[in-house]
């Protein structure tokens, strides 16, 4: 598992048409704007996946030999999953979430698969993609919460907050956090023009953060925002870039202070968030509230090795795990929690590994492990388990591993095979 990004020579990019990449790489694209629908299910995001699945097995996709740890992982995971629900199969909703489990894990190798080869231009493809897809979730909240479609104020908000086309607010606000960062790089390093169309895009997906009222959401808006900067900074290759993305970061934090303290000014908006802002929520507090739930159920895992099956552990508390982490112990007992946090983990710290490895697809690549970076942190507060996102996010994190590791291999040996003999 050392170097589980490693390329075997053998396995290079295969020959294509130009008609067949592009139809590949719009179907990337339609994937990304999919995947701001989840009202309904099956999304629009399973209808581009599967026909993005089946051209890509037709057209050019290529196991590589790198992934089989991040297969394994996977497999182990849902078969602990499959093993725990043994007993309650005869539950349609049990069913419905294994099976669901099993599919995010294909998709997590599928994507792999796809952005190991012809990294650049599918990544671009993709986040245009989510960008677009964001902005139409964004414009859904924004018009449902301000009451700007007559008769779908209740479809597109949910307890008073913004959810657009998504079934919860706090999936929203956290499928924008990685638009969000992409169109933030955007405003910090493009020409001036640009950077204003961005910040415009920007200021709406920020809007639908802020009235998705999501305290999770927020805090990792900002400190992936921060941190995502702070990489930029670090690897931009000269002076003058480092010294624009300061300034123009100061700017954007300046514009974005000003337009939250003129919300704020609305009794509407000021007191909800006020409410979303405290820590002291009821849900979260006492024995059986969120944290104190955490601690009972890792104590519940240690006497069950075969857990108690998926979505049983609120017939022993109020609600839900709200971790996902505690949810694989759970849910399909030892084996699951165990192999889940090792999947998760291994691809973090992979992920560090690759910061500093120069390839044409960096600032990208910064963008995404940031975005999920901030999704492994709310994994400990929220089940992410399902979100198609966080698996679509895990997914290209490997295919990017190996793309960068079998770029800066054959970078080494350019100058070898140019030198005269």
């Amino acid at each position: 598992m050392a170097y589980p990004a490693a390329v075997d020579s053998p396995l290079r990019p295969l020959t294509q048409t130009p008609g067949i990449a592009a139809l590949q790489r719009s179907l990337l694209w339609l994937v990304g704007a999919g995947g701001a629908i989840v009202y309904i299910e099956p999304s629009p995001y399973e209808f581009a996946t599967l026909v993005a699945m089946v051209v890509f097995l037709a057209t050019g996709l290529r196991m590589r030999l790198a992934f089989v740890p991040l297969m394994l992982l996977l497999f182990l995971v849902n078969l602990g999953y499959t093993v725990c629900a043994a007993y309650l199969m005869d539950n349609t909703l049990i069913v419905n979430w294994i099976m669901t489990s099993w599919y995010m894990a294909v998709t997590v190798i599928f994507f792999a698969l796809v952005f190991s080869e012809d990294t650049a231009a599918r990544l671009e493809l993709l986040r245009r993609g989510l960008i677009f897809g964001a902005v139409i979730a964004s414009v859904a909240g924004i018009a449902g919460y301000f009451h700007l479609v007559p008769g779908e104020h209740d479809l597109l908000t949910l307890y008073g907050r913004a959810r657009g086309t998504f079934k919860d607010p706090n999936v929203l606000s956290a499928f924008l956090i990685l638009p969000a960062l992409f169109v933030l790089q955007t405003v910090v390093t493009d020409r001036f023009g640009k950077a204003v169309r961005s910040g415009i895009v920007l200021g709406i997906i920020g809007l639908a953060l802020l009235l998705a009222f999501s305290r999770a959401a927020w805090g990792q808006f900002v400190l992936t925002s921060a941190f995502m900067l702070a990489l930029m900074f670090l690897t931009s290759p000269s002076t003058k870039q480092r010294s624009r993305l300061v300034t123009t970061a100061v700017i954007a934090a300046a514009v974005i202070a000003l337009l939250l303290a003129i919300l704020l000014s609305f009794d509407s908006i000021d007191s909800l968030f006020k409410e979303r802002a405290s820590f002291d929520q009821s849900y979260d507090e006492g024995r059986f509230g969120r944290f104190g739930r955490h601690i009972l159920g890792f104590q519940m895992a240690l006497d069950l090795p075969l857990g108690i099956g998926p979505l049983q552990f609120r017939r022993f508390f109020p609600e839900d795990t709200h971790n996902s982490y505690l949810n694989a112990f759970m849910s399909g007992g030892w084996v699951s929690g165990i192999c889940y946090p090792a999947l998760i983990f291994t691809t973090v710290i992979l992920g560090f590994r690759y910061i500093f490895v120069r390839t044409p697809w960096q600032r990208t690549y910064l963008a995404i492990f940031t975005a999920f970076l901030g999704n492994v942190g709310e994994s400990f507060v929220i089940d992410t388990d399902h979100w198609r996102h966080f698996w679509l996010m895990l997914g290209t994190m490997w295919g990017m591993f190996a793309a960068s590791h079998q770029y800066t291999a054959d970078a080494r040996q350019a100058p070898v095979q140019q030198a005269p003999q």
